[in-house]
């Protein structure tokens, strides 16, 4: 490290990183939480389980090939060939990948990614709880983990991202590169998983099936936040040179970068952030008449909403927005599930999948015009834009391998658990957890579902 600053620096960015990364991991510990108290009884380790063996599948592959994907693919396949240079310097065996006292950065830096991949598996994972077979759920967690997300960020989320260059994408805390992506993979896995039984009536109606545990909930759903916060912070590039982009940041002060490398703070996402939650919350709680679920989920939804702009809004145009979106997906959620049928079963593909592509579109009007990157000669941010990289994130990237991935799983008879086994609960099938108490919780099951 050359100076006294530069080496002050970089020591700086390592430890941010590093932070970043220890309250993001709450957030997988938010999801099990949350997951587990949105479950029943009988499938409560089944549902742990699943969660916690994402992170070394995850973890390991993304270290194997998903981290060279997001360097290698900026370009491909629509605007030139892989990145080799770029690549071939974050290869599994590469220098940069090791103990490497003249590379401090990029190992933190690969684990924030890291965490961004863990989040996408398991958004998908909490739509299919209580009937997915856990290693059909692995196989998708893989997949979204450390090939489709990690695609859509080297295209929309990358400082030289063709989404971004050509088409004026803005994405800066992913509403689109990862809750719209894992919401739309979900979307896909359901609409071929099926529901849950007994989730909807002999008529079609659906019926509700309430949280085991609102305490355990609550927690999960708080340390979500807390943990997205982190997420904010980690989107960030904690202090860069002007000369580091060729001078296209006007002045000689050394400044914090949002992914694009475009000025920023962290005054400002903490605006934001919270304004953008405080009004999801209300709106969720005013839309929902006061369901705690979709009220605590509706906090959510509004960070998500807002996430695609929330460098550059307003702090009350960031909480009328995160409302806005609020409304919107929540009376989405249940048509969709009305209309077709579908067992969402925490309301992922709405909280994270709808937010996310309506976030995307209200920012391609709201920031109509505004530069979508420091660079010269990069498309500026447009409606047409945004509405493009929702479907690519959406469909593209989500829904399409989602469904063909999961028709293969269903065709070959493992993707779904059987009947007998979704009866007796996935901890007795697989765990043997609640051997000796099966048939009390199928019974009590039974009465449950005929108060309904």
């Amino acid at each position: 490290m050359d100076g006294n600053l530069n080496a002050l620096t970089t020591v700086f960015t390592e430890f941010y990183y590093w932070v970043t990364v220890v309250f993001m991991f709450l957030i997988h510990v938010g999801f099990c939480m949350y997951e587990v108290g949105a479950s029943r009884n009988r499938n409560h380790m089944h549902t742990l389980m699943k969660n916690i063996m994402i992170i070394p599948l995850v973890t390991i592959t993304f270290f194997l090939f998903g981290w060279w994907i997001y360097w290698a693919f900026p370009d491909f396949p629509f605007f030139g060939g892989l990145n080799h240079e770029m690549a071939n310097a974050n290869l599994p065996w590469s220098e940069n990948m090791a103990t490497n006292l003249d590379d401090r950065i990029t190992g933190v830096f690969w684990a924030a990614f890291l965490l961004f991949s863990w989040t996408a598996a398991s958004i998908v994972s909490g739509a299919v709880i209580e009937r997915i077979r856990s290693s059909a759920l692995w196989v998708h967690a893989v997949l979204i983990g450390s090939v489709f997300w990690i695609i859509d960020a080297a295209w929309g989320w990358h400082y030289a991202g063709w989404m971004v260059k050509h088409l004026g994408y803005h994405d800066a805390y992913a509403s689109g590169v990862i809750h719209a992506v894992a919401g739309g993979y979900a979307l896909g896995v359901i609409m071929v998983l099926g529901p849950r039984l007994g989730k909807f009536a002999a008529d079609g109606t659906p019926r509700d099936i309430p949280p085991h545990n609102p305490w355990m909930l609550t927690i999960g759903i708080f340390l979500i936040y807390t943990g997205f916060w982190g997420f904010y912070a980690a989107c960030n590039v904690p202090v860069i040179a002007p000369e580091v982009i060729d001078g296209q940041i006007v002045g000689t002060t050394w400044t914090a970068t949002n992914i694009y490398l475009a000025p920023t703070t962290l005054s400002a996402i903490t605006f934001n952030f919270l304004m953008s939650l405080s009004g999801g919350l209300m709106a969720a709680y005013v839309v929902s008449k006061g369901d705690a679920f979709w009220t605590f989920s509706g906090g959510l939804a509004g960070v998500i909403t807002a996430s695609a702009g929330n460098d550059l809004y307003h702090p009350i145009q960031a909480m009328l927005i995160g409302a806005v979106g609020v409304v919107i997906v929540y009376n989405l959620h249940f048509w969709v599930e009305r209309r077709f049928k579908l067992d969402d079963a925490v309301g992922a593909v709405a909280v994270h999948g709808y937010s996310g592509v309506v976030g995307l579109i209200i920012a391609g009007f709201v920031l109509w015009g505004a530069p979508s990157s420091p660079y010269e000669g990069y498309a500026t941010v447009n409606p047409l834009g945004q509405t493009l990289g929702a479907v690519i994130m959406f469909f593209v990237l989500g829904f399409l391998p989602a469904y063909i991935v999961s028709k293969l799983q269903a065709g070959m008879g493992v993707l779904r658990i059987p009947r007998e086994v979704e009866l007796q609960g996935l901890d007795y099938a697989e765990h043997h957890a609640y051997e000796d108490a099966k048939e009390a919780i199928i019974d009590a099951d039974k009465a449950i579902l005929a108060q309904h």
